[in-house]
């Protein structure tokens, strides 16, 4: 049985939007929790303000009693010794006899009993074999030597059947009690359901398929919005990569820049030497077509380099360059063999 508090304290904010609705969402994970770690658990409702009263019996139907639930609204004061001993009474007449007996109660409100009460409570039901769970939130401080006590009487020495679960103010109450043993259960398997493979977002889809597939959407729209905002931040992180190094030159590129407009002017020189030699020997000789240049961009730098000093040595050359007595002299050459072939057409 799952025993919620109604109380008019209920109405605080402090657990938002209000304690009465961070109740109703922590109450719908543990029905959940409970029906789904084994298909032949029940789970009953009842309130604990003014006279308690039963909304819904042991039924495996978690829909009918969520139902019920948004129906509660906060009126009166908490009477909790009442309300334990109608939910005992409502598992003590369950069908299923082999089944252990369990309350979950909800507290958020202080708790006005005596602790000799409480002890006398706890005995009993240590006697009849009933587990409780308690959730304390909003009033934690006031009522945490009570619930303790309570705790402590119901367990014996060495028991861990029944737990007390404090919950500060936090913004969701449902989060703090996932990993608490009342859903976990004593050996961890009482969370199936609760972000199990079984069922996708916690949520039965035979159960509420409009709200599986709201859920479904909604993931799907998150993660398609996230990957954009991954590309565009992608994107935006390579163009400032890209920015600096096209504008900025390395060290090594100015080097290269340097050697290579040395190595033009060197070649410059060069032409402008030979053809000062050229003019000078444009009187005794005839005019030669000189030699174009060559495409630089085809040339390695070595290349460049020992062509610039062939060109800048080979003027050099040519001025030491003595015609040696047995070379033979174009122009006479061409004149003998003309004068040959004047005297063989006279004969």
């Amino acid at each position: 049985m799952v025993c919620v508090d109604n109380s008019e304290f209920m109405r605080n904010a402090d657990f938002p939007p209000t304690r009465l609705q961070a109740q109703e969402e922590a109450v719908s994970i543990i029905c959940h929790s409970k029906t789904r770690s084994n298909p032949e658990n029940n789970v009953g409702l009842l309130t604990l303000s003014n006279a308690p009263q039963v909304l819904t019996t042991l039924t495996t139907d978690v829909g009918r009693i969520l139902a019920k639930l948004h129906q509660v609204q906060p009126n009166g004061s908490l009477n909790f010794a009442t309300g334990i001993r109608i939910a005992h009474l409502a598992l003590k007449h369950r069908q299923g006899k082999n089944h252990k007996m369990r309350i979950i109660v909800f507290i958020g409100s202080p708790l006005q009993m005596d602790e000799k009460e409480l002890v006398k409570l706890a005995k009993r039901l240590k006697k009849e074999k009933v587990n409780v769970d308690i959730v304390n939130f909003g009033e934690e401080q006031e009522n945490m030597d009570k619930l303790s006590t309570f705790i402590k009487t119901l367990n014996g020495e060495g028991g861990s059947g029944s737990h007390l679960v404090t919950i500060p103010p936090c913004p969701h109450l449902s989060d703090a009690l996932i990993t608490s043993p009342i859903v976990q259960g004593e050996d961890g398997s009482g969370a199936v359901g609760i972000g199990a493979p079984g069922f996708e977002f916690g949520i039965d889809p035979n159960e509420d398929p409009e709200l599986a597939l709201a859920l479904r959407v909604s993931m799907e729209e998150q993660r398609a919005r996230q990957e954009q905002e991954a590309r565009a931040a992608a994107a935006a992180q390579g163009a400032s990569a890209a920015a600096p190094s096209g504008g900025a030159q390395t060290p090594t590129d100015d080097n290269k820049n340097l050697e290579e407009a040395l190595l033009e002017k060197a070649l410059a020189m060069s032409f402008e030497t030979s053809g000062k030699s050229d003019d000078k020997k444009a009187s005794t000789s005839a005019p030669t077509t000189s030699e174009s240049l060559p495409d630089f961009s085809t040339m390695s730098e070595a290349e460049q380099i020992r062509y610039a000093l062939e060109m800048s040595l080979q003027p050099v050359h040519q001025a030491n360059k003595t015609p040696s007595p047995d070379s033979p002299v174009p122009m006479e050459t061409d004149d003998v063999d003309q004068k040959k072939v004047m005297i063989s057409s006279q004969n």
